[in-house]
């Protein structure tokens, strides 16, 4: 297996998906170390930092890339298995930013009152316990939360010749902001230009399902992972697998439509897996998915939904190709 460490300097970081030029050319079958920098390009490291004062909003959401895959066409499936997550600073970092958020008021849910006021909150890590620290700026104690590293952006470039922004999710992928996006899940998406060009980024040291306030626990992040292409197959919407689930996630606003579309999504997927009729698997599924929100608050709202693959038997999407891609990862590490 190639293995490709690449760690991007400040004028390599991309804040689009599509419309940039990759930073390298790597085949299927690689396995990337990469290093990614956090949403707000580091410069919010005190609790006395404030996001209007510090972060320049032509550069949020950094991404390391894009990679230009080998072979990679329009209509393939190119598979993303995130073999590790490790946090690359000691602490992260969560704010409030003005006319953001999915409790306050924002530029399209205008309202009378103020926006929130802005504050940042520091977590310290701890890598021997495996946690995060909330620390109060009022009344309160502190709380000990567990580490949950992921990524809320991985994707490749838009079809069409379109740039998109690094805060948007859509069927490209992007800015999904959703914990399914963890170590041990494998990431489909479907090619829309020569060689995929993909990237990813904005990790978060833990997530709550909404993002509510609009940022996770962002932190620095090094990232292991394996690269594949499948001829062909490409789906229509972003998919995850685990050892355990089958995950569609839909991205749009209002949110049902973003959950529809995750519904219908996982719905073919589960047909064309099993061979259910449409209606024998809108019937199985509604007794048994789950549906976790990924974010609240973004361009594009995102939605997952999700179902055990205990009642799915005979599931393999892409003849086994996650299980074959732990096999790799357990090899690799």
């Amino acid at each position: 297996m190639d293995i490709v460490e690449f760690h991007p300097t400040a004028d390599q970081l991309a804040y689009t998906f599509g419309g940039v030029e990759p930073v390298m050319g790597i085949r299927p079958g690689t396995a990337l170390h990469l290093w990614s920098e956090d949403a707000f390009n580091g410069v919010l490291r005190t609790a006395d930092d404030r996001f209007s004062e510090r972060v320049d909003l032509r550069f949020v959401n950094p991404q390391t890339g894009p990679f230009h895959v080998e072979g990679a066409e329009p209509g393939d499936a190119l598979a993303l298995h995130l073999v590790d997550l490790q946090p690359a600073r000691d602490t992260g970092v969560s704010t409030t930013v003005p006319l953001f958020g999915g409790l306050t008021a924002t530029d399209r849910t205008a309202l009378l009152h103020p926006p929130l006021p802005e504050r940042t909150w520091v977590y310290p890590v701890d890598r021997a316990r495996g946690t995060v620290g909330f620390v109060p700026h009022g009344d309160g104690p502190g709380v000990e939360l567990p580490l949950d590293p992921m990524l809320g952006t991985i994707g490749v470039a838009p079809a069409g010749g379109e740039a998109r922004s690094s805060l948007v999710p859509d069927r490209y992928g992007g800015n999904l902001d959703s914990p399914q996006v963890r170590a041990g899940a494998t990431v489909y998406l479907g090619v829309n230009v020569p060689g995929a060009r993909f990237s990813l980024g904005d990790g978060h040291y833990r997530q709550g399902e909404g993002e509510a306030c609009g940022t996770g626990v962002e932190g620095a992040m090094h990232s292991t992972v394996i690269v594949e292409l499948v001829k062909g197959g490409a789906p229509p919407w972003p998919r995850v697998e685990t050892d355990d689930h089958l995950v569609s996630l839909g991205s749009s606003r209002p949110l049902e439509d973003a959950w529809r579309i995750a519904q219908l999504d996982l719905l073919r997927w589960v047909q064309q897996l099993v061979g259910f009729d449409e209606l024998d698997a809108y019937q199985l599924l509604s007794q048994t998915v789950e549906a976790p929100l990924a974010n609240v608050v973004d361009a594009n709202y995102t939605a997952a939904v999700k179902v055990a693959k205990r009642y799915v038997p005979g599931a393999a999407a892409f003849d086994g190709l996650h299980a074959d891609l732990r096999e790799r990862a357990r090899a690799l590490s």
